[in-house]
């Protein structure tokens, strides 16, 4: 059985990307189609069924973050889908804006629908400059064959939408920085309560999505909520991108089903294909650098929501970051801590300093002076970082830095003794050489 199944990605380099007759040849639009004739609830219940969690990290249940937004009668509201992937190792969505953008386009289409929106954004981050272009391309397309704009496929819905960017601030992944940014504020985390469902852009009710979510929604109307989730676990429905980078045979975005195994992911010679120059794997960073690095004891993990949450792993973004023996754990983590310092929006105590004081440490590490009672410092700060950083950024920075050490304490204890088992960290002359 095929451990690659093109859902979502079926079209990615088979059709011109802006071209809405080629999208039309290959079942574009037939979810729009089909939504029109539908009642807004119905389609709610359709998402629901399907089991679509959020595929921005998250992975909140997309069908009732549509539901309360849909119980609040105030309007207008706003569609806004986040494209600002600023988390390393994580290039899924890229795929999908530069090669399929009329998919994400549709699904958009469909939630304005839902909601009686008028209006709808899409945030690209600043360095996707030349997909930006394509997708106004696909854009002004859409408009020019009815599907977007005034009185769409001959009703009387109308909608726009509009390209918005940043410049390439990561925090503003987070979606109220998000909405700040595109209101022209400085790019930084609201208080919440109230929700975004509540007082979103411009202070009105707004759904919040990422492109792969959005890039479900026609293919969950047209094939059925039950179709659907048959592609995937009973808790996980449908399929997952996973971006493949790191020291691995086939770097690239794969389409898996739920159900799969990380193993499968990293070896098989459908996907990964192994480790490169025929070493061994040392460990894997899942979800981008705010997630959990897991070790050779998880490799057999099922890659779905409820199985990795279980042993302590994530899908968060869908980023599998593959790491082998060559490579320290610790000069990884300060490499990992370096990011976070510079995105960190400086908003917060916790997060602000946090970071700098998380690097500080492994840098004494990595240098041979740390002590024992390094541990303890490490511990405070990272539980400080996690409980209380105002946003997400600050909440899942030590993520890493917390798994590592349970799963790799050994290489930290070795490195109290003046020894790197990667052999990465110290002078020669440290190192007995």
């Amino acid at each position: 059985m095929s451990k690659v199944m093109p859902l979502i990605s079926a079209n990615c380099g088979k059709i011109r990307p802006d071209s809405v007759e080629e999208y039309i040849n290959v079942g574009g639009f037939e979810g729009l189609k089909k939504a029109l004739k539908m009642e807004p609830t119905q389609i709610i219940d359709e998402i629901k069924n399907a089991k679509l969690l959020g595929r921005g990290g998250a992975a909140y249940p997309v069908g009732s973050k549509w539901q309360q937004l849909y119980n609040i009668e105030e309007s207008p509201k706003y569609i806004v889908c986040n494209a600002d992937e600023g988390e390393p190792g994580t290039f899924k969505d890229k795929l999908l804006l530069e090669k399929d953008p009329l998919r994400i386009i549709e699904g958009m289409i469909i939630a304005g629908y839902v909601f009686n929106s008028q209006d709808g954004y899409i945030y690209i981050r600043g360095e996707y400059e030349a997909i930006q272009k394509g997708f106004q391309s696909a854009i002004d397309n859409a408009v020019e064959n009815g599907y977007l704009g005034n009185n769409i496929l001959g009703t009387d819905y109308c909608y726009n939408l509009h390209i918005m960017t940043g410049a390439g601030a990561y925090v503003c992944g987070e979606n109220s920085a998000l909405l700040n940014s595109i209101e022209g504020k400085a790019g930084r985390p609201r208080v919440k309560p109230p929700h975004l469902a509540e007082v979103g852009l411009f202070g009105m009710p707004t759904l919040v999505n990422n492109v792969e979510s959005f890039a479900n929604i026609s293919t969950i109307i047209s094939i059925g909520a039950e179709k659907y989730l048959s592609y995937g676990t009973p808790e996980s429905g449908g399929t997952k991108l996973v971006c493949l980078s790191g020291q691995v045979v086939n770097p690239g975005v794969y389409e898996v089903p739920f159900g799969v195994t990380l193993r499968d992911i990293i070896y098989d010679s459908e996907l990964g294909g192994g480790i490169k120059d025929g070493k061994n794997l040392k460990f894997f960073h899942l979800g981008g650098q705010s997630g959990p690095c897991g070790s050779l004891s998880q490799l057999d993990t099922t890659y779905c929501y409820k199985a990795l949450r279980a042993n302590g792993l994530n899908v968060g973004s869908g980023a599998v970051v593959v790491m082998d023996e060559s490579v320290c754990v610790i000069d990884y983590l300060k490499y990992v801590t370096e990011f976070f310092i510079h995105e960190s929006c400086g908003k917060c105590t916790p997060c602000r300093e946090g970071n700098k004081q998380l690097y500080a440490i492994l840098d004494k590490f990595t240098k041979g002076e740390a002590t024992s009672g390094d541990y303890i410092l490490l511990k405070r700060i990272s539980d400080v970082m996690a409980k209380a950083s105002f946003c997400g950024l600050g909440q899942a920075a030590a993520t890493a830095f917390n798994t590592c050490l349970k799963n790799f304490r050994s290489e930290f204890d070795a490195h109290l003794r003046g020894k790197c088992p990667a052999g990465v960290c110290f002078t020669k002359q440290e190192r007995g050489e």
